[in-house]
C-alpha cells in the first residue's frame, strides 16, 4: 500500500480528496491518503502545494518523490531539505487552459480589438485594418509543454511565429532560438511578445530595459510565466515612454497584486489575477496517480525537476 500525504492549503483538501482516490483505484493503487502530516506511518509521497503544512522534508525518511500540484516549481526546488525527486505537474486541462488564454489575448492585440470597445461613440474608424497573421511578427519565451503547446495553437493561426528556449531546439513549425543573440533577433521581430519561462536565476528580470527597448515600437507584452521575468519598473517606463503600447499580465512578484501597485491605474496595462492555466483537480489528480503507478513499478518518474536549473 502506498501512504501519500497531501501537504496543501486547508481548503483544497476536500477539492482533492475524492479526484485523487479516484485516479488511484482507476490505475489499480491501494493507498492510504491522508492530509496529517503526524500520522505516524510515513508517507511514500507527498502530494505538494504551497502554503500547507509540510516546510521540512527532513523527517520523511521514507519519502520516494514530492508530487507537486503546480507546473511553477521555483518555490520548492531550492529547498536543501527536500532529497528526493521532484516531479512538477504537467495536466492536460492546465495546459489547454493556457492554450486558450494566450491565443485569446494575441488575437485581441492582434485585432486591435481594445481600439473598438474604447471607441463605442459612434464614429466609424476603418482607416485601421490588421495584417494577416502571416504578417504579425509574435514571439514565444518558453517552449517548455505549455510553451509548445501555445506555439502549435498559433502556428495554425499562421503568425510569423519564433520561439526562444534555454537550450537549442530542433525547428519545426516555426523558427526557434537560444542564448544571447537569438534573444535579440527574437525579440527585435516580436510585435506581440508572450513570455512563458519559468521562474528561476537565469529568468529574473530577463525583460529588463535592454531586452525591452528591442522591442519594435507599439509592441504588445503578454507575461504568464512568472512575474520574476520582468523588470516592473522598466516595463512601465517602457509604456510611460510609448515604446511598448501594452501589457496584459498575469503573474506578479507579489501575488495577490497589492492594491496600490501601479499596474493596476495604468492605462496600458490589463491584470489578470493569475488566471490563466489553473490546476484541476480531476485532471491533476489522475497525473499525480500515474506517477505514483510508475514509482510502484519501479519505472521512471514523469516530469521530474532538474534542480540545479530550478525547472
Amino acid at each position: 500500500m502506498a501512504r501519500l500525504l497531501f501537504s496543501a492549503p486547508p481548503e483544497w483538501w476536500p477539492l482533492y480528496r475524492e479526484p485523487l482516490l479516484r485516479a488511484c483505484a482507476d490505475r489499480g493503487l491501494e493507498v492510504a491518503l491522508t492530509d496529517d502530516p503526524a500520522e505516524p506511518t510515513g508517507f511514500d509521497y507527498l502530494i505538494y502545494r504551497p502554503g500547507g503544512p509540510v516546510t521540512d522534508f527532513t523527517r520523511f525518511a521514507n519519502l520516494k518523490a514530492v508530487l507537486s500540484l503546480w507546473a511553477g516549481v521555483e518555490r520548492i526546488a531550492g529547498d536543501a531539505t527536500l532529497r528526493v525527486p521532484l516531479c512538477r505537474m504537467v495536466d492536460e486541462s492546465l495546459t489547454r487552459g493556457m492554450v486558450e488564454w494566450v491565443t485569446g489575448h494575441v488575437l485581441r492585440y492582434h485585432l486591435g480589438i481594445d481600439a473598438h470597445l474604447a471607441g463605442q461613440d459612434g464614429v466609424w474608424r476603418n482607416a485601421v485594418v490588421p495584417p494577416l497573421a502571416t504578417h504579425r511578427g509574435v514571439g514565444l519565451l518558453g517552449l517548455g509543454v505549455l510553451g509548445t503547446a501555445v506555439a502549435e495553437a498559433l502556428a495554425g493561426f499562421g503568425f510569423a511565429l519564433q520561439g526562444w528556449s534555454r537550450r537549442p531546439r530542433a525547428p519545426g513549425d516555426f523558427a526557434t532560438h537560444s542564448g544571447a543573440d537569438g534573444l535579440a533577433t527574437l525579440l527585435s521581430r516580436s510585435e506581440i511578445l508572450v513570455c512563458l519561462l519559468p521562474a528561476t536565476p537565469d529568468t529574473e528580470n530577463l525583460l529588463d530595459a535592454g531586452h525591452l527597448a528591442l522591442l519594435p515600437r507599439g509592441a504588445r507584452l503578454i507575461n504568464a510565466g512568472r512575474g520574476t521575468l520582468i523588470d516592473d519598473d522598466a516595463l512601465l517606463s517602457a509604456l510611460d515612454a510609448g515604446h511598448l503600447a501594452h501589457a496584459t499580465l498575469d503573474v506578479f512578484r507579489q501575488e495577490p497584486l497589492p492594491p496600490g501597485h501601479a499596474y493596476w491605474a495604468h492605462p496600458r496595462v490589463t491584470v489578470t489575477p493569475h488566471v490563466a492555466a489553473e490546476t484541476r483537480p480531476d485532471t491533476a489528480s489522475q497525473a499525480i496517480a500515474e506517477n505514483i503507478r510508475r514509482g510502484e513499478a519501479g519505472l521512471p518518474l514523469l516530469h521530474v525537476v532538474d534542480r540545479a536549473h530550478g525547472y
